[in-house]
């Protein structure tokens, strides 16, 4: 396959596979997610859970010139350290979910967090599923009118999707977090619909930045997107042999992944690339990134 491939030229190709991790934390905001993968544990015939991560930069919601890219990182387990040691020389934004890991990353400061609305849904999805809660269904409808905003102003710059924001998704927002709030006194506290709501009420003081910022987005979708064909490599190779598997596999995601992301054929460029890579120097490598390949 492309990626065995990939892998096999694996010390060749770090070096642009860092490059594109440098790409992506040149932006004012990143999208970050983790996804679990099997490795093999040496010694046992059993393999221990790992982790792939994924941290993404994708401007074109916003009309920015800067070319979409996904970067990709493995470690042997979920430490917060991990993310922590990945994006040590970023400062900005994240989109990220409510993992414990990340709160480290936002003490210092540096890094901002911006919560995500899709795994809010999620939440009232589920027990709306579950129960045919009609709070639960009610919460869902109210979350589509901040999503009709973001369709409205998609693609614009900016300043415009802020004032968007601003005179159409802000009341809405706050109106939702004020309802929320009216719901618990009436359900019971254990109930899944109880926890989906604070749940909701926590991560959404968290989101609210994006009200502000129109470089921001309401969800972290960039980044579960890239988690896609993660899944789908997990079904066809079970797991990674080794932590270098684990790296190899990483670099091949970052390579292949960014290059469809910019409408490239990653079979095409790579083969032109590793042909060129013997006569580059390190400090040249960008020239040889998706974009700048043609």
């Amino acid at each position: 396959t492309l990626a065995d491939w990939v892998g096999k030229s694996t010390a060749l190709l770090e070096p642009l596979a860092n490059a594109i991790g440098r790409h992506v934390q040149g932006g004012q905001a990143i999208f970050a997610d983790d996804t679990p993968v099997k490795m093999l544990a040496p010694g046992t015939g059993k393999t221990a859970t790992a982790r792939m991560w994924v941290y993404g930069r994708d401007e074109r919601p916003w009309g920015g010139d800067a070319p979409p890219a996904a970067w990709y990182q493995f470690s042997p387990d979920r430490k917060g350290q991990h993310p922590k040691d990945h994006l040590k020389n970023y400062a900005g934004w994240m989109h990220a979910d409510g993992y414990a890991g990340f709160e480290d990353i936002y003490r210092s400061g540096t890094i901002r967090e911006v919560a995500c609305m899709a795994h809010i849904r999620r939440k009232f999805v589920d027990v709306h599923k579950a129960q045919g809660s009609a709070i639960a269904d009610e919460a869902i409808k109210r979350i589509a009118g901040l999503y009709a905003v973001e369709k409205m102003a998609r693609g614009s710059p900016p300043d415009d999707r802020k004032a968007a924001r601003q005179v159409e998704a802000k009341p809405i927002f706050d109106e939702i977090e004020t309802w929320l709030d009216a719901q618990l006194p009436n359900i019971s506290g254990k109930s899944p619909l109880a926890g989906a709501i604070r749940y909701a009420l926590t991560r959404m003081k968290r989101l609210r930045p994006y009200l502000d910022h129109g470089f921001l987005e309401l969800d972290n979708n960039t980044a579960e997107r890239a988690m896609r064909s993660i899944a789908l490599g997990r079904k066809n190779y079970l797991f990674v042999g080794s932590q270098a598997g684990g790296k190899a596999a990483a670099i091949a995601y970052t390579l292949i992944e960014t290059a469809k992301l910019n409408g490239i054929d990653p079979h095409q460029w790579l083969a032109n690339t590793l042909a060129r890579l013997p006569d580059y120097k390190i400090t040249k490598v960008d020239d040889l990134l998706p974009w700048n390949a043609g």
